[in-house]
């Protein structure tokens, strides 16, 4: 479909701008209306990663934003996004779509689905993958199972008729993943487990430690140089720029105490690093996506002073050469461990180990042997153009 052409009653139209990015923020509410565990994002940080001037996600990328409108009424919208760097890794001449959001109609989907279609053969796509907001570093995946939870920190959220209307559209599985569910507790790995542990960390060779707030900005980028190497072979990996590590760091800044990053070392060698993010979504439940006038200072306050009930790990990675060796597997079980234990001592009553590949089945295995439980579904859908 054309950028601007109707099926039916449906109007689908290309948004521009600082106005029509703020158009495209309203329009994903559209579904929302009757789900009490809808969360709304904070418009002002997702009006950012919107605009190419302050997300560097978007450099040198092509992007458009849809909306679609049916009877006149804002019905939903989808994102089109040529990621360069994707296509750097892979040569698959692959696009993908974004920020789906709709009411339950199969038309909308339809049309909003094959208007980024259009736009991206236009492009000289060959496939349309997704969604990716806007890439696998990003958020990701079609929530297909699990909708009786708010999401957490940086995970979308759907509705049950999503997977319904992009697979009635012509869509199949790429791949899915999973958010486990973890309740903290103590002693939770066993005991012959944890000789194993202590044994193979017991080493003068191996350091673990947390954080340094004083080198904050090469600190962040250590964790990048581990995550690349550590996932560099993962299904849709794709790497981080400079700009856009320099970008997490301002972004994970202000919301990250010490406890919350662990490096482990072997030899002086940042070798596997562990990151836990408060959950920012449990904070902002009342607040519409507004942050002004005065929710700025009502998070503040539940962020440092109340202190919020859950966390999500969303990253943890060792370096390749570990991989499959025992040494390696400590550092994991080791991280895992000192996470359950600050999480406790501040508070933490349930957190997210999100999101693990369905073909991860050494992680999978390890994080159910520990009793967390999967819990919800996230599904990247592809199609031929």
């Amino acid at each position: 479909m054309a950028d601007g052409a109707a099926l039916s009653d449906i109007i689908v139209e290309p948004v521009l701008g600082p106005a029509g990015r703020k158009a495209f923020i309203a329009a994903g509410k559209a579904p929302y209306a009757d789900d009490p565990n809808y969360v709304a994002p904070l418009e002002f940080e997702v009006a950012a990663r919107l605009d190419p001037k302050a997300n560097p996600a978007l450099s040198g990328a092509e992007v458009q934003l849809f909306i679609a409108k049916k009877n006149g009424a804002v019905a939903g919208r989808v994102s089109a996004f040529i990621n360069p760097l994707h296509l750097q890794t892979y040569n698959d001449a692959t696009g993908h779509f974004g920020f789906l959001d709709a009411i339950d109609d199969a038309e909308v989907f339809a049309a909003l689905l094959k208007t980024a279609e259009d736009w991206m053969r236009a492009r000289g796509m060959k496939k349309i993958a997704g969604p990716f907001s806007f890439s696998v570093n990003e958020e990701c995946g079609l929530l297909i199972d699990g909708f009786d939870a708010p999401p957490y920190v940086m995970m979308p959220h759907g509705r049950p008729f999503y997977r319904r209307h992009v697979e009635a559209a012509g869509y199949s599985k790429a791949m899915d993943m999973y958010a486990l569910r973890y309740i903290p507790r103590r002693q939770f790995i066993p005991e012959k487990r944890m000789k194993f542990i202590e044994r193979a960390l017991s080493s003068p060779r191996v350091k673990i430690r947390n954080i340094d707030f004083a080198r904050f900005n090469a600190e962040i980028a250590t964790l990048v140089d581990i995550y690349k190497d550590a996932w560099s072979d993962n299904w849709g990996f794709v790497p981080m720029t400079e700009a856009q590590i320099a970008h997490m760091a301002r972004e994970l800044r202000p919301i990250i105490e010490k406890y919350n990053i662990i490096f482990c070392e072997l030899d002086g060698e940042p070798v596997a690093f562990g990151l836990v993010l408060p959950n920012v979504m449990e904070l902002i439940r009342d607040f519409d996506g507004k942050l002004l006038p005065f929710n700025w200072a009502k998070l503040l306050w539940r962020l440092k002073v109340k202190k919020p009930s859950q966390a999500r790990m969303p990253l943890m990675g060792v370096r390749k050469k570990l991989h499959g060796k025992p040494i390696g597997a400590a550092f994991a079980y080791k991280i895992i461990e000192m996470v359950n234990s600050a999480n406790m001592d501040n508070g933490i009553t349930s957190s997210e180990l999100s999101w693990i590949l369905e073909i991860n089945k050494d992680m999978l295995t390890m994080l159910t042997d520990i009793g967390a439980e999967i819990y919800k579904t996230y599904r990247i859908y592809e199609r031929g153009l």
